[in-house]
């Protein structure tokens, strides 16, 4: 007999398919499950699952390379937001010890001549693996596609209108992240695969990881775990998203723990888009979010700066 979930699940197809009673019914779990745990599982999202596998293939392929061709596509001076991130370099911002992982980045690509296209750095071609780039590509289109309905019904919820996020995410700052979890080799000094962290993001899509592990803390201050289904993705709520709704919607605290002894030996590969907006985007707490009884939490900060912020807490920035 199947446990019980740890997240809510919801039909996407409610949403982009259905009628207005099942348009309504889709916004109101998303947004319960968004305010009571900050994650929630979508069924029958859009993401191809051919294109899926085809860049968990790719992926693996990459971090299989010896370390010395791994290393000739990390970048000094971009921070991690492109390219490859080699083993120990992240580690939580309340945590001193680096995270067990490694990762590869691929970010926004700017059709057109657009002023934004000069803010974001050039992406990573990989020569040993020529389809690695254009399998992500196309991946990190999917996911923006899909992320984009996401915060459509949630900015109907917040009767923002449903296309209050449209100009802001469209070219948005959203990456694409490749991690990978080595196999565990000896005793780790208190470091897990991912120490307790929240993301920096307006929400954060995941497809299913290689290997269970990703666990979520609840209200009761409870660690769960994450089991998505086939087919399934994981979406959670960022920081940017709780800040703008001046912690209306949650962003939950989640990790990655390391697995039983005997299966150290396995690694672990995940898969998440971390969408986000442009860098000129307020983040402003909404106006309506403040009241007598519930004061404002944060002062304005536009993405662009907490997106620094937070990248220097996390070890990537200097």
């Amino acid at each position: 007999m199947a446990g019980k979930r740890a997240i809510p699940l919801v039909d996407l197809t409610q949403f982009t398919k259905g009628d207005e009673a099942a348009r309504k019914s889709f916004i109101r779990k998303l947004a319960k499950a968004f305010r009571e745990i900050g994650f929630v599982g979508v069924i029958n999202h859009g993401i191809p699952k051919t294109l899926v596998k085809k860049f968990y293939d790719e992926s693996n392929a990459f971090f299989n390379l010896p370390l010395e061709k791994k290393l000739k596509y990390e970048l000094k001076g971009l921070a991690g937001q492109r390219g490859y991130t080699s083993f120990g370099k992240e580690h939580a911002k309340q945590s001193k010890v680096a995270d067990l992982k490694e990762f590869f980045q691929i970010g926004q690509e700017v059709a057109g001549k657009g002023a934004i296209r000069k803010e974001y750095p050039r992406n990573v071609y990989v020569r040993e693996r020529p389809q690695f780039l254009a399998t992500g590509l196309r991946l990190y289109k999917s996911f923006e596609k899909s992320g984009a309905q996401l915060l459509k019904a949630i900015a109907i919820h917040l009767d923002l209108g449903e296309k209050y996020f449209d100009a802001w995410i469209k070219n948005g700052n959203s990456i694409l992240r490749a991690i990978y979890y080595p196999p565990i080799t000896s005793e780790p000094k208190s470091a897990i695969r991912a120490e307790q962290h929240e993301d920096i993001n307006l929400i954060t899509l995941l497809v299913g990881a290689s290997a269970g592990g990703l666990q979520v803390l609840n209200l009761d201050d409870e660690w769960l775990d994450v089991l998505p289904q086939q087919d399934e993705i994981v979406i959670n709520v960022g920081d940017m998203l709780q800040r703008l709704t001046n912690n209306y919607l949650k962003s939950t605290t989640h990790r990655v723990i390391n697995p039983p002894r005997s299966e150290w030996h396995k690694p672990r590969l995940s898969i998440p888009f971390f969408l986000h907006p442009r860098s000129e985007m307020d983040l402003t707490c909404l106006p309506f979010t403040v009241t007598r009884t519930h004061p404002l939490h944060y002062p304005p900060i536009t993405a662009g700066e907490y997106l620094a912020e937070r990248l220097r807490e996390i070890g990537l920035k200097k």
